[in-house]
């Protein structure tokens, strides 16, 4: 594995595990949208949606990437250390029970652990967000992918509500790439090639509102590429059926649905990879 090259002070804290002083870090007070990348070995770690304000000093994250972040019991025997699950690279200290937000987790993380990458969203419904989760999850250039729910008129809406049909939502994959390695024109192509965008009011075998061919758009590039590749569909002889929304607000799913296919070593029934473009 190749490292980053590491100054003094980033060595000091990543590889000895000491900890910067509060209020210095330059990450403390940072606002953009974007990644949290291990400053070591560039694996993505947290994402901006999930940082708040714990005014304990030190950048504060009440959840993590999945899979990106390892617990272990501190040298001292009282507390919970964080390391780069990639690189086991020194992040800084996990508490939980605080109350600080809903989640009630507070990772507390060096800036001289980190450091920061732009990203953009997508969000895409192909029928059941299992399959088109697996596919999204492989791609190059994908930081990290969700389900979840989208287009309803029920707040925070469960499994079970959304299963009924009559919430509005539909199964939804968010997905977070780096613009510098991949694009969305690279998503949406996937996402035309991955499911049969043809079929109406449902993939496959799953019927229903909540298993319709959408894209949800989060600005007018977007919506214009969506455009621009129904036409180039629709111009091959395809009758597609995509429905293009302005993108509303993300419910992540439950926990067990995210990762589906990996948590149980399979392939998805009804989103088959095919060339068309």
């Amino acid at each position: 594995m190749t490292f980053n090259k590491l100054t003094p002070d980033e060595e000091a804290v990543i590889i000895h595990k000491a900890t910067e002083y509060p209020f210095t870090g330059k990450f403390l007070n940072h606002k953009e949208k974007g990644v949290y990348v291990c400053r070591r070995c560039d694996s993505p770690l947290y994402r901006s949606d999930d940082k708040f304000e714990s005014h304990c000093g030190w950048p504060s994250f009440d959840d993590e990437i999945p899979g990106a972040v390892k617990r272990m019991p501190d040298a001292d025997g009282s507390r919970t250390e964080i390391v780069c699950a990639n690189c086991g690279g020194h992040l800084g200290h996990v508490f939980t029970g605080e109350g600080f937000t809903t989640k009630n987790v507070r990772h507390c993380v060096n800036s001289l652990s980190l450091d920061f990458k732009k990203m953009e969203k997508a969000y895409f419904a192909s029928g059941c967000f299992w399959g088109t989760e697996y596919h999204f999850m492989k791609a190059p250039g994908v930081i990290s992918t969700t389900v979840g729910y989208m287009g309803g008129h029920t707040f925070a809406p469960t499994y079970k509500e959304v299963c009924t049909g009559t919430t509005g939502h539909v199964e939804v994959v968010e997905v977070v790439f780096d613009p510098e390695i991949t694009s969305f024109e690279n998503m949406l192509r996937l996402y035309y090639e991955t499911h049969d965008f043809e079929q109406v009011g449902g993939q496959g075998p799953d019927i229903g509102e909540q298993y319709q061919s959408v894209v949800f758009y989060v600005n007018e590039n977007q919506k214009q590429m969506v455009e621009k590749y129904i036409k180039i569909l629709t111009d091959k002889g395809y009758k597609v059926a995509t429905q293009l929304r302005p993108a509303p607000e993300f419910w992540e799913a439950e926990d067990y649905h995210q990762e589906y296919y990996d948590k149980k070593n399979g392939i998805p029934y009804c989103h088959a990879y095919r060339k068309i473009f």
